[in-house]
């Protein structure tokens, strides 16, 4: 039995290519596997900064929910004003004071730092070796007894070389002559024209503080408690208060302050969860006043008002009482004494 097979040229181009799909994506895949590994080796530090460019390898993070800059080796860093902070990776901090400019180079678990121009001062706990580079001078930071490195490597103004050492040492190297100097722990020395044979105290000439972290974490709020609120009370009431505090205290109308739980946001929920109103507290503060008591004497024309009228004698009220008259003795005598008053003349 014969069989025939018919061949499909259109199946067989549409073949080819789909191979070469799945090619591809496995390598892009192997590539996105390995590319973690190998970022994190080359990544220098964060450096933040007011007036800082950033050019060459680098990549953007969110950091407590802020985007900073991550150094990769091969950046070039330009400082034209101010200060800037690098947080390297290992640990420890590299301060930039400008205008400067500088490259950063990672390989092998060593950090090198070419210095044109500026100031640096690094603070390094761990054992990562650190270089770093000037036209015509190398400077390699030695720890003491395992300790931090602590130093401080720029030019002044007019172009000379300051090198100084506050923790550990710091080997000097001239790059073309290879002559080479180990300056000690608390060296303070200039450098002319790349000479390592005339070195000169600086006494503290070049100047690059340690800049501190600016960021602060988050606060969240949460309610008083009732002791909390208590003393709070307490703190803020004053012994006694003056005669200016009384009077702005007359005008002074309750505080209210509402205490609230925090509000909770769900980004996966549909309808976000509402406040329980019996979880709200409203508290009115109020100043009680002490009841007004007058306390002195009062003299002048003030008292003479209000001085009370003498109480008379006993002989004065019984002058004063009117005499009743006396009751008559008939009816006759009465109509007598009023016919008299009606004519005077008869009688």
């Amino acid at each position: 039995m014969t069989a025939f097979f018919h061949s499909n040229p259109g199946a067989r181009r549409t073949a080819v290519p789909a191979a070469c799909v799945v090619i591809v994506c496995a390598l892009l895949l192997v590539g996105a596997v390995a590319r973690p590994d190998e970022t994190a080796a080359d990544a220098v530090g964060v450096i933040d900064g007011e007036s800082v460019s950033v050019s060459g390898p680098m990549s953007l993070e969110v950091v407590n929910g802020q985007a900073k800059t991550l150094l990769r080796s091969g950046s070039d860093v330009r400082v034209k004003s101010g200060a800037a902070r690098i947080d390297l990776v290992e640990g420890g901090q590299i301060s930039i004071c400008g205008p400067a400019h500088l490259s950063v180079l990672k390989s092998g678990g060593s950090l090198t730092v070419a210095l044109d121009t500026g100031t640096i001062h690094v603070f390094i706990e761990h054992d990562l070796p650190l270089n770093i580079y000037t036209p015509q001078i190398q400077a390699h930071t030695v720890a003491v007894g395992g300790g931090p490195r602590d130093a401080l490597v720029g030019f002044d103004s007019s172009g000379a070389m300051c090198v100084r050492t506050n923790r550990g040492a710091v080997q000097l190297e001239q790059q073309l002559t290879g002559q080479n100097v180990l300056l000690p722990q608390s060296g303070d020395v200039f450098i002319f024209n790349g000479q390592l044979e005339n070195l000169r105290s600086s006494a503290g000439h070049c100047a690059c503080e340690l800049q501190s972290a600016k960021e602060t974490p988050p606060q969240v709020g949460q309610l008083a408690t009732a002791e909390e609120a208590r003393k709070h009370g307490s703190e803020a009431k004053p012994s006694k208060p003056t005669a200016a505090a009384e009077q702005a205290l007359a005008t002074e109308e309750p505080v209210y302050h509402v205490f609230m739980p925090p509000l909770i946001y769900d980004a996966k929920a549909k309808v976000q969860p509402e406040v329980d109103p019996r979880m709200i507290v409203l508290v009115r503060r109020v100043r009680v006043r002490p009841a007004l008591i007058f306390q002195g004497r009062v003299e002048g024309v003030a008292a003479a008002a209000v001085t009370p009228a003498p109480t008379p004698a006993p002989a004065a009220v019984a002058n004063t009482v009117k005499p009743t008259a006396p009751a008559s003795d008939s009816f006759g005598k009465r109509v007598r004494n009023f016919v008299r008053k009606l004519w005077p003349s008869s009688s």
